[in-house]
């Protein structure tokens, strides 16, 4: 049976997906997308590993039963918690032939080349910082770089909730900035481990010593689905070449589409989805 190319599917529990979705479509912009925000949910970060798994899985699904063959998870929290459970046990059983990625492993793969002293710190949500899995996958590659963990609950609310300007956002990037340093002084580079995360970079820089390298994820996963897709033809030649985009939302798209402009930059149209 003949298969017909379809849209690359990428989701995120709510608008910090859009930050890598914008790397992504300006890197490979020939290819099509569909965006699915699960922005009803929000936040995945202080959510169990079962539901996380259970809520992502249920997006997955609803891609890929809109013909997305490549889904990726533009969530730190979801490819921290979901991704390894649904590569392992549910793409066999559902179609050997679809692909599902993640955030986590693209920065791992590079981040060593970022520092001098071999002391990281990770900012990230509790789920994703719970999880362990920065530590683990950047031993995987780094094994001589040492890795200290920043838990930051009120980051996410503080974006979705058109706080970041705001003081109490100071507060709260100040308190959790300290409490990461005075684990190590010697960290040189800040991965923010949270696509919401790049929207804080202002305020960020702000509490942070001039030498220490940030990094954030867009790039770096966009970098990353260019070498996937050159490394699998046989995902990329299902990936449709119109260059158009579908926002989709399980919140309402009045206010889905008044936040994503924040992220993108430009007004989009959305449509609305049940989960």
């Amino acid at each position: 049976m003949i298969q017909e190319r379809a849209p690359i599917g990428i989701f995120d529990s709510g608008y910090g997906g859009l930050t890598v979705f914008k790397e992504i479509s300006a890197l490979l912009p020939q290819y099509d997308y569909i965006y699915l925000g699960d922005n009803a949910r929000v936040p995945y970060g202080t959510r169990s590993f079962e539901t996380v798994y259970h809520y992502t899985l249920e997006c997955v699904n609803q891609l890929f039963g809109m013909g997305c063959r490549l889904v990726i998870l533009a969530c730190n929290t979801a490819s921290a918690k979901a991704l390894r459970s649904i590569q392992q046990n549910d793409l066999p059983r559902l179609d050997e032939l679809r692909r599902v990625l993640g955030v986590i492993r693209p920065t791992a793969e590079v981040v060593g080349e970022y520092t001098q002293t071999r002391k990281v710190g990770i900012l990230a949500t509790p789920g994703t910082v719970s999880s362990e899995s920065y530590v683990l996958e950047i031993a995987k590659f780094f094994p001589d770089v040492e890795v200290f963990q920043e838990a930051c609950p009120m980051w996410v609310p503080l974006v979705e909730n058109n706080e970041a300007e705001s003081p109490g956002a100071d507060y709260f990037i100040r308190k959790n900035l300290d409490s990461l340093l005075g684990k190590c002084q010697d960290i040189d580079t800040i991965v923010l481990a949270c696509t919401h995360y790049p929207l804080l970079i202002n305020k960020i820089q702000k509490y942070l010593p001039s030498h220490i390298r940030i990094i954030s994820q867009g790039g770096l996963v966009a970098d990353s689905l260019k070498d996937y897709l050159f490394r699998h033809p046989e995902i990329e030649t299902f990936c449709s070449e119109g260059g158009t985009t579908r926002f989709l939302t399980t919140e309402s798209c009045l206010n889905f589409e008044e936040k994503a402009a924040v992220f993108l930059g430009h007004a989009i149209r959305s449509e609305h989805v049940e989960m």
